[in-house]
């Protein structure tokens, strides 16, 4: 309960007496009406001054006065024995006097806000507030609940609330539906837009569409919408300081969103991990291994770390290595490789293949193949041009070469060695 001030009405009963002898006051003329509504009443006080306010408060005080006095009265009446006729009387006085509160406690609002001091009047308030039913009087009890839902500052006005934020939040659900649709529809003709901003963009505009719909729907039931924000952005600071690196990884999925060095789809390598990219979300993308193994890897170690695309570029150069012996015909295995490499349909005319003796090894001597090839063809024309020159080697006879290793017998028989020193002539 608000605190409130009001030295002047210390005494209502000598107070309001001399309030009502005042001029040009809105009470001198008529009573307050205990049946307005609060909308209406608000918006009355809207236009009145500290003087006026001063009055409006005094009356409003002694109807509440008057009422409690009657409550009480009935209850000390009920101490020798209470009768249904009675319960039912308290029931509805009590719920006159909770209205009257209400409506008490705007009025001393908008005193206190023009300048005025209600504290003693709060005290008063806030005493009479407490008034409360029996323990042991449920009859009561439900009979007050069925006052209230039946009036219509009580069940109706929340029912006509409800009812508004349902029907607010569902006009504002086919309005995001809507939004994200057309931004969909959009998107789809941007061909420079990836596949993982266009559906960040259509999900965080149906998203924002719908929060907005959230706060008018809160507005329209009368809660304060800005204090509802200040509440939020201060539960979003120390959950932002409890979720640091969640936030890091929303953080690197937005500059992997903006600058796309992969899409869903492609083959990448991040991390150590080589694979197919499955989905991206904002904190982590999903890596399907060339072994069909799911690997989760957190946005931060991704954008922090060096990204291979595999699949980035249109075509790819295959390199291969041949390696023929020391005693083979380096022409004529040339000549194989080029010949293979020619007649493959896969292998691209441009660029144009580069094939040539690439070093001299310990046992071998190594031409380097480099072919071109579509990014997807990579893995066939490896494989086959690999497979084809083995074949071709062995027809013509050139040996492929392997690490050999030459293993000297000694009898038991120890051989003598003799060393001879030589003296330089004088």
């Amino acid at each position: 309960m608000r605190r409130y001030s009001l030295p002047f009405l210390a005494v209502f009963a000598l107070a309001c007496p001399l309030l009502t002898g005042q001029e040009n006051s809105p009470a001198d003329t008529s009573a307050p009406d205990p049946k307005v509504s609060t909308d209406a009443l608000t918006l009355s006080l809207d236009p009145m001054t500290k003087d006026e306010l001063e009055t409006e408060a005094a009356a409003w005080l002694e109807l509440l006065r008057a009422k409690a006095t009657e409550i009480a009265n009935l209850e000390i009446k009920a101490l020798g024995g209470v009768t249904e006729d009675t319960k039912q009387r308290l029931v509805v006085l009590r719920n006159q006097k909770t209205e009257l509160v209400k409506r008490t406690e705007l009025v001393l609002e908008g005193y206190e806000v023009k300048g005025g001091d209600v504290e003693i009047a709060g005290k008063y308030v806030a005493a009479v507030k407490g008034i409360k039913t029996g323990v042991n009087d449920v009859g009561s009890r439900i009979h007050a609940f069925n006052t209230w839902l039946a009036s219509r500052d009580g069940g109706i006005k929340l029912a006509l609330h409800i009812l508004q934020f349902i029907g607010v939040m569902v006009v504002f659900w086919i309005l995001a539906a809507f939004v994200s649709r057309f931004i969909r529809r959009t998107l789809e003709k941007q061909l420079q837009f990836s596949a993982l901003l266009k559906d960040f963009i259509n999900k965080m505009s149906r998203r924002v569409v719908f929060f907005i719909g959230l706060i008018v729907a809160l507005g329209t039931i009368g809660v304060n919408v800005g204090a509802a924000l200040a509440l939020i952005g201060g539960g979003a600071f120390i959950i932002g300081l409890a979720l640091q690196d969640t936030l890091s990884n929303f953080a690197n999925g937005i500059m992997l969103l903006i600058y796309r060095p992969f899409d869903v789809g492609s083959a990448v390598e991040v991390g150590g991990i080589k694979g197919k990219v499955d989905s991206v979300s904002m904190v982590s993308i999903t890596i399907l291994t060339f072994d069909n193994q799911k690997v989760l890897v957190p946005n931060k170690k991704v954008w922090g770390e060096i990204i291979t695309n595999i699949t980035a570029m249109d075509t790819r150069r295959v390199d291969m290595l041949f390696g023929i012996g020391y005693d083979d015909d380096m022409s004529l295995a040339q000549e194989i490789i080029e010949r293979v490499v020619s007649e493959h349909q896969l292998v691209l005319k441009e660029p144009e293949p580069n094939i040539g003796v690439h070093e001299l090894g310990d046992s071998s001597v190594n031409f380097r193949c480099w072919a071109w090839a579509i990014t997807s063809d990579f893995l066939t024309v490896r494989t086959e041009i690999t497979r084809r020159v083995k074949e071709e080697f062995d027809k013509a006879g050139i040996s492929i070469p392997f690490p050999q290793r030459d293993v000297h017998l000694y009898t038991k028989e120890k051989p003598v060695i003799t060393i001879e020193e030589s003296k330089p002539e004088e």
